[in-house]
């Protein structure tokens, strides 16, 4: 039986816009697709975050991630049907990559920007300050809500008549 060639590939992976608000369980997820699938990841970067050409699943924003990986052929369709089933992911297409040398594949590798933009995004997200609760923002805390009432003499004389 012949042994599989590993050959490099490159995977554009599409995640809908909410996936930006939580960075690292896509860039998980992803990781989990592609290991399940028994690839060696050389590079991964968020590649854009754009409006999309037409609506996918209700979704006209997405967000882009570029992956180029080695893999045997028979990998690529465990691949393709883990994004298939996935519901995060919206599409993705592989490719071989015939035309990139093995260094400008490692010279894509955005992770280090991507763990950035993560902690950058963590510490805005903690830094917003809690909602108000249902309490009115004028009442002081600890001191009981203010009720007026009207009296007679505060209604309009056009009632009177």
């Amino acid at each position: 039986m012949p042994v599989d060639q590993v050959k490099c590939y490159e995977g554009l992976f599409l995640f809908p816009q909410s996936a930006a608000s939580d960075l690292q369980s896509a860039v998980d997820h992803l990781k989990e697709i592609l290991a399940r699938a028994e690839v060696k990841i050389i590079s991964l970067r968020k590649w854009d975050e754009r409006r999309l050409a037409f609506e996918i699943k209700k979704n006209r924003r997405g967000l882009f991630f570029l992956v180029y990986f080695e893999a045997a052929p028979n990998a690529l369709a465990h691949i393709e049907r883990d994004c298939n089933l996935s519901e995060q992911v919206l599409r993705s297409m592989v490719l071989r990559a015939e035309h990139l040398t093995r260094e400008q594949m490692e010279a894509a590798d955005g992770q280090i920007e991507l763990a950035d933009e993560i902690k950058l995004r963590d510490t805005e997200v903690a830094a917003v300050p809690a909602p108000p609760t249902d309490r009115s923002q004028d009442d002081a805390p600890g001191e009981p809500p203010v009720t007026v009432t009207k009296t007679a003499e505060d209604m309009p004389a056009a009632l009177d008549a």
